[in-house]
């Protein structure tokens, strides 16, 4: 399980920022132990919300993720010399996404750096990079959760001896593995390709992790993926269910596996009996809940970390509300699955739901500050206290995170008269 991640001069992020998801004195009863021998006491949430105004980098946080991620599955044969262009109009070996907005973060490194837990050992992995090559990389481990760390590498590219290998923690070929590798490419990656015993599961990590979701980004092929599902017996049971869950009036669920692309048909209960309908002539929110499905299943089934920009965009609030509480049952997630989402519905931390889906250390908030710069801080920052209405002091400001705009505001934009000596142009809208 993650346990923290952190990053700098990514996108809208120009100074470092940290999410953790380790719990907090203000944490109610949704953590789990993180199960270390030697931290016992160590307890994790499995799920996070980011609010925060439109624009202000709670996508980000989240590209972020998704980023290491694709560096480190594929540093090896992505990363060359001309892969990516950038705004100065050369071409850049290491094509990252720096924040743009100021002369010095554009000419400067970025750096992404993880904390997590695997089969009872905790690691410490990250890189630093510029355009041209990576100039930093470590890899620290905690066999057992101990206190004591054990320096697997560490690499830096302006040193005399560029990588370090202290220590006995990393067993097996190391040395070997340095003069194939590139100045554009992770040692990590590196080591994984070659199959090497302790780092190809890390690697392993981040390919069963950071599995991303969104409304604008591969509807279609989460839609093929749980089709796909409706195989297997018991996951199609598992999917029907779902959807009934839903209150949509679907009761089953069929699928053609002709060519390339699924014909999907749901069930509903009609009037005079069930009735077949194609898929196409569904809701966009059945359409959204259905894509979300797989992803969802698959998370639970391998113990993975979901991430979900814009859940509100996807899902009715309550039935993000229930979401979330699969994520923080045990018997639904016993492989400790986790769930990062982004959104601006209030719901989640409101006094609506009977039992409420989030603790109060399982919030965070975005907010852009002076010269575009996005910051990230935990709604703990502001101690609120247990029965603090949260959703009516996140919505008046008390925060942070909401956009700065008055009743009247976008009337007033709109609104012109003969003096502003503007002429309104005749324009009309073709669908």
């Amino acid at each position: 399980m993650l346990l923290r991640f952190k990053a700098a001069n990514h996108r809208s992020f120009r100074d470092e920022f940290e999410l953790h998801l380790t719990a907090t004195k203000f944490n109610q009863g949704s953590a789990r132990r993180a199960g270390l021998l030697e931290e016992p006491d160590l307890a994790y949430v499995p799920a996070a919300v980011v609010y925060g105004a439109n624009g202000s980098g709670k996508s980000n946080v989240l590209t972020a993720m998704r980023w290491m991620q694709q560096a480190v599955l594929h540093s090896v044969d992505r990363w060359s010399a001309g892969s990516v262009a950038d705004d100065w109009q050369h071409r850049s070996p290491v094509p990252r996404e720096p924040f743009m907005l100021d002369l010095e973060a554009r000419l400067g490194t970025s750096h992404y750096e993880v904390d997590f837990v695997l089969d009872g050992d905790r690691y410490v992995y990250g890189f630093e990079v510029s355009d041209e090559r990576v100039e930093a990389e470590w890899l620290h481990a905690y066999p057992g959760g101990q206190a004591r760390r054990q320096v697997w590498f560490e690499r830096e590219a302006d040193t005399a001896e560029p990588f370090r290998f202290p220590g006995e923690g990393l067993k097996g070929a190391k040395e070997s593995l340095v003069p194939r590798t590139k100045d554009t490419a992770l040692f990590l990656t590196v080591a994984a390709d070659y199959d090497h015993p302790q780092l190809s599961p890390i690697r392993d990590w981040f390919r069963g992790n950071f599995w991303w979701v969104s409304l604008s980004h591969d509807q279609e092929a989460r839609r093929r993926f749980t089709a796909s599902m409706l195989r297997d017996p018991v996951r199609r049971r598992q999917i029907v269910s779902l959807l009934k869950v839903a209150d949509l009036g679907i009761v089953g669920a069929e699928v053609e596996h002709e060519g390339r692309v699924p014909r999907i048909r749901l069930i509903h209960e009609g009037i005079s009996g069930p009735i077949d309908m194609d898929f196409q002539d569904e809701s966009a929110g059945t359409q959204s809940w259905f894509a979300f499905i797989g992803p969802m299943l698959e998370a639970l089934d391998k113990g993975a970390l979901l991430l979900v920009d814009e859940l509100d965009a996807c899902l009715h609030p309550l039935l993000a509300a229930e979401v979330v509480r699969t994520f923080q049952n045990e018997q639904a997630n016993p492989r400790h699955a986790q769930f990062v989402a982004t959104l601006h519905d209030v719901t989640l931390i409101s006094g609506l739901h009977p039992q409420q889906p989030l603790d109060r250390d399982q919030v965070w908030i975005t907010e852009k500050a002076a010269g575009g710069r996005s910051e990230l801080y935990p709604l703990t920052d502001a101690r609120p206290r247990k029965d603090e209405p949260l959703a009516r002091r996140y919505l008046s400001g008390a925060y942070g995170g909401i956009p700065r705009v008055h009743d009247g505001d976008v009337a007033d934009a709109i609104t012109y008269t003969p003096d502003d000596g503007v002429r309104a142009e005749r324009w009309e809208y073709s669908a």
